[in-house]
């Protein structure tokens, strides 16, 4: 069997000929449409934060956990609208009185959102109260209505809800506490000062790892040295023992507000040395670049080439530690608050409101009082999601 095998035979260029070559003399429009076609036209025209903001889209459940946030960040701004009691309204009727369902239907017939009445009776062997639905007290719940007085962000006076209990009646739907307290509004004022304590102890940590890792990975020498001395220090030491005695430290005579602030900065100059640590391992690859030469050579200041030129090599980097650190702060502050080490009355948190369950006896009696726990791990998860979405959006690799 043979095989026939063809052969070019159009003569090659001699060794060290010019080859033939055609170049189009016609000046050339990038955006014109021979050129590209009008979806590439599109992406080529995008910022990079456009391009961002289609590959985040495609990640669902990074979006939607961004939405959920968004939406309670929204909410701690008009938290006293939102919850329908105030956040120091005592009911002394309805001492840990257990959650209220809200029906639909009363005896068949549609009657809206509506709680029924409640009665109380006193169990003289356990001192326990029990409470039973009253089936012919039926209390519709009003919206958009007035309710208890109360001072926005402390200062303006109002008194407008979005849902209130009927005239003369109770709506507990996540129940109350010891003192009477609906636990659903303490949960949405809480909510204020546990979610914005981790975005401003992240931009402090942020603030520092930036800065000082920036240096220490671009400057090098003695200054590198030291600061890798202090972290390696900082790192040695166990992070709840430093927090708590930390803020034992602080006076009980302080404001709550100087407390907070106080409880921020601990958390805050307790995290930056992971970031540091991670931005000087960076600067050290990308300061032997090409254009970090080059912007040196056109005389840009040190701060320039950190904070042009580096910096957004490994933003997806700083993206995903900054949502890995805030839920971090978040439960930072809700283990001191619920250790007794952290914020104080009559500032509220998540974690000031689970120390009402730190009892053994009060979970096993009123299990609602860790109710504050699920806004904390929703949150957590939300984050953790969002910054993966975030980290696959604009690392270019992905």
């Amino acid at each position: 069997m043979t095989t026939s095998t063809t052969v070019s035979t159009s003569p090659l260029p001699a060794p060290g000929a010019p080859l033939e070559h055609y170049v189009s003399a016609a000046p050339f429009d990038p955006l014109s449409v021979e050129a590209m076609t009008e979806e590439q036209a599109k992406v080529y025209q995008a910022s990079q934060l456009r391009l961002m903001w289609w590959k985040f889209k495609r990640h669902r459940v990074a979006l939607w956990s961004a939405v959920f946030l968004a939406a309670l960040y929204l909410m701690i701004l008009i938290c006293e609208f939102v919850a329908p009691y105030n956040l120091h309204t005592r009911n002394v009727d309805f001492i840990y009185a257990p959650p209220q369902r809200v029906h639909l239907f009363n005896n068949g017939e549609f009657v809206g959102p509506f709680v029924y009445g409640r009665d109380m009776t006193l169990n003289m062997d356990t001192l326990r109260r029990n409470y039973t639905d009253d089936l012919t007290d039926v209390q519709p719940l009003r919206f958009f209505c007035s309710g208890d007085p109360y001072k926005f962000w402390g200062v303006i006076p109002g008194s407008f809800h979005f849902v209130c209990p009927a005239e003369g009646g109770q709506f507990f739907a996540l129940g109350t506490d010891r003192l009477g307290r609906d636990v659903l509004s303490r949960i949405i004022y809480g909510a204020r000062i546990s979610l914005t304590i981790g975005l401003l102890g992240v931009a402090f940590s942020f603030i520092l790892g930036i800065v000082i890792g920036g240096l220490a990975g671009y400057k090098g020498g003695i200054f590198d040295l030291v600061v890798q001395r202090i972290i390696e220090v900082l790192q040695s030491l166990p992070s709840i023992p430093l927090w708590m005695a930390l803020a034992a430290i602080m006076p009980v005579t302080w404001s709550p507000i100087i407390i907070y602030f106080g409880i921020t900065l601990i958390l805050g100059l307790l995290d930056w040395t992971g970031l540091a640590r991670a931005v000087r391992s960076k600067l050290l690859a990308l300061r032997e670049e090409d254009y970090v030469l080059a912007a040196q050579l056109m005389g840009a200041k040190t701060s320039r080439i950190i904070g042009r030129h580096l910096i957004p090599g490994f933003m997806s980097h700083l993206i995903a530690s900054a949502t890995i650190a805030i839920p971090g702060m978040i439960l930072g502050e809700t283990a001191l608050s619920f250790l007794g080490l952290g914020l104080r009355p009559p500032i509220t948190s998540w974690g000031i409101l689970l120390t009402e369950a730190r009892s053994v006896s009060v979970i096993a009696f009123y299990p609602w009082l860790l109710f504050p726990m699920i806004p904390v791990i929703l949150v957590i998860l939300a984050f953790n999601f969002m910054g993966d979405g975030l980290r696959d959006a604009a690392d270019p690799y992905r």
